[in-house]
């Protein structure tokens, strides 16, 4: 690994020690902590755009997060950077999200709008410090403090980091290839999901650039076949911006000659960035998702059902917190009722929070 990569001897290590794993490195033990916790399974019934369990050819949170570790290792491994911790940052960077995607989080920090609000990123963090808890000798995962970092500094278009819980300004070049991973992750595979499911097409992207510049590179027109076809140019967007991104990442630790990771901690902009060609190319598609897919009036519907669905859940538990398992109850007197009950139902999957609003 390269100089400015985390190490175990470079680590701040954890919150509580512990004995070293025989054959297991502290961050390949985080990733597995991560892949083993069950907010990581929830993810499979939480929804990336479209809802599981009505629409399971498409995305969930899960297939979602194991896609952006998939880029992530990629390019660690290229950059000569910590496989495992890119690895582990990735797989848990959704664990945070509440049920019903985006729109689910907007309603929660609605709802908790008087007692500190809701944002997914620190949710994260409550879920990998507190909420999970398989070990008797402490609460959470007690993760390195590498991967912590990476979580709660994770930033996208779409995640604008709140976090306050660290000083750094900007964290490892791990954690800063999880945030490119996963915004090239999430725009290529809702661009091929909004195709499968019909509510775009490619003649309405013959004029977004990226797009167009993919199809040509894949000769789609000589592709009949319209599944291999939208496949083979959502991939060809992907190697075409993780390949600049690593170039343009080289070039930049090449000027930037970092030599400690308090050096990079303190930089006001990431080392791992796409050049601003590709940028520009990545928010073009962003901004043609957001006005003709994510924003599409069969989207719209559901999104307008779910403020009424968990602000009757989020008023019934206050009302009646022994409806929550004892062991959220537990975490009361502490947290708040409120705090307690957003907890609560943030780890929902979609289908567990409309079963309770049916049972409730």
């Amino acid at each position: 690994m390269n100089g400015y990569a985390v190490t175990e001897k470079t680590s701040r290590g954890r919150a509580f020690p512990e004995k070293q794993h025989p054959y297991r490195s502290d961050f390949e033990r985080d990733r597995d902590r991560i892949i083993h916790c069950s907010a990581f399974r929830r993810l499979e019934g939480k929804a990336q755009v479209f809802t599981p369990g009505l629409d399971d050819y498409y995305r969930t949170r899960l297939t979602h997060s194991i896609e952006v570790a998939q880029i992530g290792r990629t390019m660690a491994k290229e950059l000569e950077l910590n496989e495992s911790l890119t690895e582990a940052i990735c797989l848990a960077h959704d664990l945070g999200h509440s049920p019903f995607g985006h729109a689910g989080e907007k309603v929660l920090d609605e709802l908790m709008a008087g007692s500190g609000g809701f944002e997914h990123n620190r949710q994260t963090l409550r879920i990998v410090d507190l909420l999970e808890h398989p070990y008797p000798d402490f609460m959470g995962l007690n993760l390195m403090y590498e991967t912590r970092l990476g979580l709660a500094k994770h930033q996208t278009p779409y995640d604008k980091t709140q976090d306050k819980t660290f000083s750094e300004n900007n964290c490892s070049l791990e954690g800063q290839i999880a945030d490119i991973a996963d915004r090239i992750a999430y725009n290529c595979h809702d661009l091929e999901d909004g195709m499968r499911a019909r509510l775009i097409n490619a003649k309405q992207l013959q004029n977004v650039k990226i797009f167009a510049e993919a199809q040509n590179r894949i000769n789609a027109g000589a592709i009949k076949d319209l599944t291999i076809r939208r496949t083979r140019t959502a991939k060809a967007i992907i190697d075409k911006l993780v390949g600049d991104c690593l170039e343009a990442s080289k070039n930049n630790l090449a000027q930037a000659n970092p030599e400690t990771l308090e050096e990079i901690y303190v930089a006001d902009t990431n080392l791992i960035a796409l050049p601003p060609e590709s940028d520009a190319e990545l928010a073009e598609l962003e901004k043609f998702l957001l006005q003709n897919f994510y924003l599409h009036e069969t989207l719209l519907q559901t999104t307008e059902k779910v403020k009424g669905w968990l602000g009757r859940l989020f008023d019934r538990l206050c009302r009646e917190p022994e409806l929550m398992p004892g062991y959220f109850q537990s975490f009361i007197p502490q947290q708040g009722l409120e705090r307690t009950v957003c907890d609560y139902i943030a780890g929902m999957t979609d289908r567990f929070a409309s079963k309770m609003l049916e049972e409730i």
